[in-house]
């Protein structure tokens, strides 16, 4: 093209341009080359200028499928082989988008240079359409499809276009040999019949699809123009013979101007609901029956309550609001009233004072509020104006409603409280009674304790004069040893005083001849031995003595039961030494808490009534072990033995086998009252002629730490300590 063409070509360009923007659908127009106008729809579709336009060639905003093809029927134009046919393609955007459009390409002269000229219909909404509907269609059959509830849908020609799995599932049929047939009634029918699908199809009246089903149809209260029934189908689906209770909805289907174009019919198998509301029924039946007879036994029940309330020996009442409302006889009669008198009456007339009313209202309001039972003694008043001891039971009416009202339970306890009174005043006299043989025990203790001293004075002085005897035979020895010696002493001072005097010297050594001083350097260390011996001796009985007694040690403690059995050992050794050999076998012992010189009695009646029952000579056993949370001491003797009368007896007070003025007889019996005091046991073995043995159990911690009823273990022959 020269020069002259082409500015006859820019002024067409121009008009074409012109032209070109004043159509309303995207435009555009180019000769082969570059495009040579675009009206603003096109620039809006591609996201273009129209000068960008100007740099590209039609071909370069194609995508590369529909390239090579548009390019082709553009050449068809500019050829002139005619108009090529309307096609689709896609215009790519900078951004990388791309717009599905529909062109048409036409042949135009522009001043005798051949071009083409492009219009395009932006496919993007009708594609998204189509794609929207396409989905929606799918999404709605897998929604009919999967729906749990079964159903099936019937077109206009009553053919079916659904029937989902849970419809197979339901009527045992598949869909292949129902879609697109009119064969849905096999499902439920032996014969041929209509279904309620069909009727709505066929759009029948409301009446006549009342009269076809009967009372089991009605419309549906959900969807308009559908109905809804229940029935029984006697052969229907996998149940056989069974049947199955059947509830079905159908529904039409419009379209945009409403005309009835098919119809949805969806079923649920209510057999199991069916089933229930019968046994429901079944079971409201005898439930109404159980409740008439229960309502008739609570009458009966009722009734012989009011007897039992109105002949019981119990006082009962009614209260509510302050006021007694109802009353039994007894509860009258307990009051001094009658019935109707009391029937009424505030309850404040019963009570001796305001400041009693007002007690028993707070007690009674705390519990009876809470719903908890009130149970209360106190003094009232009678009609006469005495006072009645009462005890009295209290619980609402209703423990939903406390303030609704109280029952009252009452019973005159007067002479059971007048009993005890006079029963504690007489317990105190017991206590006072008990507490002066308390005393007397105690005095009796100490009676018996000190006619075993006095028993025991004897021996032990016997004892103590022994050494006495032997240390003051031996003082005296030492008396005129130390005379000697002073003589001896004077005589040293005078040959001190005259050395050279040998008549002074003469005399020292008569003195000295006179003394023995070599005897006494040996025998003077053998005096001073003995003595000291003798009073060791005299200590040690004394210290056993102190033992025995432990008069330092008054109260409860902790003691070793072998100290103390060994102590009181020493000082009756003068009544066994002549009669017995005692044979220590000692465990090892805990201390136990204990009275420990009352204990040491125990030992001492123990040990002398072993050493008497001897009649020559004997032996006497004393043992000691632990079992369990016991501890025991044990003497025993092969004396005489006794029967087993006299085991009976060997407890009791003043009892004893001694001949008259040798025994008082409470030596063992209080013995035994010590061991019970300590929550301990003393038990014997005895039999005539072999020998008898006691044994003392004792707690190790002491009474307190005893269970009521506990007590020690089996005495037996063998013992783990």
């Amino acid at each position: 093209m020269n020069a002259s063409s082409l500015r006859h070509f820019d002024a067409r360009a121009q008009s074409v341009h012109e032209l070109v923007n004043a159509v309303a659908v995207p435009m555009a127009v180019h000769a082969g080359g570059p495009i040579i106008a675009a009206n603003e729809a096109f620039c809006r579709l591609v996201s273009r200028s129209e000068e960008a336009l100007g740099q590209l060639a039609f071909g370069d905003l194609l995508g590369e499928d529909d390239r090579d093809a548009i390019v082709e029927i553009c050449r068809t134009c500019l050829d002139g082989l005619g108009l090529p046919p309307v096609t689709s393609g896609v215009l790519l955007t900078p951004d990388g988008g791309e717009r599905p459009v529909e062109m048409h390409a036409r042949p135009v002269n522009l001043g005798g240079t051949p071009a083409v000229v492009m219009t395009c219909v932006d496919q993007s909404d009708i594609l998204h359409t189509q794609t929207s509907l396409i989905a929606l269609s799918g999404m709605l059959r897998q929604i009919v499809d999967g729906a749990p509830l079964a159903s099936f849908v019937m077109d206009h020609n009553h053919r079916i276009t659904h029937w989902n799995t849970a419809c197979e599932r339901l009527t045992g049929l598949p869909r292949q040999k129902v879609l697109g047939s009119r064969e849905a009634w096999r499902a439920f029918y032996d014969d041929e019949r209509p279904l309620l699908a069909d009727l709505i199809v066929d759009g029948v009246s409301e009446a006549a699809i009342l009269a076809f089903y009967g009372d089991t149809a009605h419309p549906s209260k959900t969807v308009p123009g559908g109905f809804e029934v229940e029935t029984f189908f006697p052969q229907f689906g996998p149940q056989g013979a069974e049947g199955a209770w059947l509830s079905f909805t159908a529904a039409p289907l419009r379209d945009a101007e409403g005309q009835i174009i098919g119809a949805i019919e969806t079923l649920q198998d209510v057999s199991v609901r069916r089933q229930s509301e019968e046994e429901l029924l079944n079971h409201r039946n005898d439930l109404e029956e159980l409740v008439k007879q229960r309502s008739a036994e609570l009458a009966s029940t009722a009734r012989e309550l009011e007897r039992f309330v109105s002949s019981s020996p119990v006082g009962v009442a009614y209260s509510s609001a302050g006021k007694i409302q109802r009353v039994n006889a007894a509860m009258a009669e307990m009051f001094g009233y009658s019935q109707e008198a009391m029937t009424g009456m505030s309850g404040r007339k019963i009570y001796l004072s305001e400041e009693d009313f007002a007690s028993l209202g707070q007690l009674a309001g705390r519990q009876l509020s809470m719903g908890e039972p009130l149970q209360h003694e106190m003094w009232l008043r009678h009609a006469d104006g005495r006072a009645i001891w009462v005890q009295i039971d209290a619980h609402v009416a209703d423990r939903e409603d406390t303030a609704q009202g109280t029952w009252w339970m009452m019973r005159d306890r007067t002479e059971i409280r007048t009993a005890q009174e006079q029963l504690e005043a007489r317990f105190e006299e017991l206590r006072a009674i008990n507490g002066r043989l308390e005393e007397a025990q105690n005095q009796l203790l100490q009676q018996d304790k000190m006619a075993s001293i006095g028993q025991l004075a004897a021996g032990v002085a016997h004892e103590i004069n022994n050494p006495i005897g032997f240390v003051s035979s031996n003082l005296n020895s030492l008396r005129q040893y130390v005379d000697g010696l002073l003589s001896l002493s004077t005589a040293y001072e005078a040959a001190l005083a005259a050395p050279g005097d040998p008549l002074v010297a003469a005399a020292l050594a008569a003195k000295r001849e006179e003394v023995e001083i070599e005897y006494l350097r040996e025998d003077l260390p053998q005096l001073l031995d003995e003595c000291g011996d003798g009073l060791g001796r005299v200590k040690k009985i004394v210290q056993d003595l102190k033992d025995f007694s432990r008069v330092d040690q008054a109260n409860w403690q902790e003691a070793d039961l072998n100290v103390g059995l060994e102590s009181t050992l020493n000082v009756v050794r003068h009544e066994v030494k002549y009669k017995a050999e005692v044979i220590k076998e000692l465990a090892s012992l805990p201390p136990v808490i204990c009275l420990a010189a009352q204990l040491n009695q125990v030992f001492m009646n123990l040990i002398v009534n072993a050493a008497h029952a001897i009649p020559d000579q004997g032996t006497i056993t004393l043992s000691s072990g632990t079992q369990s949370k016991w501890a025991w001491v044990q003497v025993e003797d092969t004396g005489c033995g006794m029967s087993e009368a006299v085991q009976r007896r060997v407890f009791e007070p003043f009892y004893t086998t001694k001949d008259v003025g040798k025994g008082t007889g409470l030596g063992l019996s209080l013995s035994f009252s010590i061991v019970q005091k300590h929550g301990g046991a003393i038990r014997v073995r005895s039999e005539p002629g072999k020998g008898t043995a006691f044994r003392v159990w004792l707690p190790i911690a002491g009474p307190e730490s005893l269970a009521t009823g506990e007590i020690p273990p089996t005495w037996k022959d063998v013992v783990t300590t």
